[in-house]
């Protein structure tokens, strides 16, 4: 579970991939109102404050959680950091937030989405952005520089050490 609400909002938002499991079929068919137990946050995952820097956001299908919270919450607060946001999916269908996302890069001119599909032969919408995975040239293709910037991962644990090794070998 990773909180996805930001500061501005009046209530706690967490998000969770659902899959066919024990424990995410009660909390599928928990009533509104339903009290839980929970512990944390735990960690930190805030956004740096050095402006000058770009902030490179990685993400993998619902690691866009805990960028969500930092991209609302920078559009609202007007910050001049250069935000890139690269989040890749199956199909538009399978990217959670998208829309979220979508209306935070018409708001803000600091923010750019770049999302891309990697199956959207299974897709049923229509898709103007990128496919295939994130590699260097796409990188490179949408950042002024690939070193410099501050980079921010979350998402399958392959996806993770893929980027970790581009964004090394840069």
């Amino acid at each position: 579970f990773t909180i996805a609400s930001a500061p501005l909002d009046g209530d706690l938002m967490i998000a969770t991939r659902m899959r066919d499991t024990a424990f995410k079929r009660v909390l599928r068919d928990a009533a509104p109102g339903t009290n839980f137990k929970i512990e944390g946050p735990s960690g930190s995952f805030v956004l740096h404050r050095k402006v000058e820097k770009p902030v490179v956001f990685m993400a993998g299908g619902i690691g866009i959680t805990p960028f969500v919270s930092t991209i609302r919450q920078a559009t609202h607060d007007k910050t001049p950091q250069q935000l890139y946001l690269f989040y890749s999916n199956r199909r538009p269908e399978d990217a959670p937030f998208l829309n979220v996302l979508t209306d935070a890069a018409k708001q803000n001119p600091n923010f750019h989405l770049i999302a891309t599909m990697t199956e959207m032969g299974k897709s049923h919408q229509k898709w103007q952005g990128e496919t295939g995975l994130i590699n260097k040239d796409m990188l490179a293709k949408h950042l002024p520089s690939l070193q410099g910037p501050i980079y921010y991962l979350a998402g399958p644990p392959a996806m993770v050490a893929a980027m970790r090794q581009i964004i090394t070998e840069a």
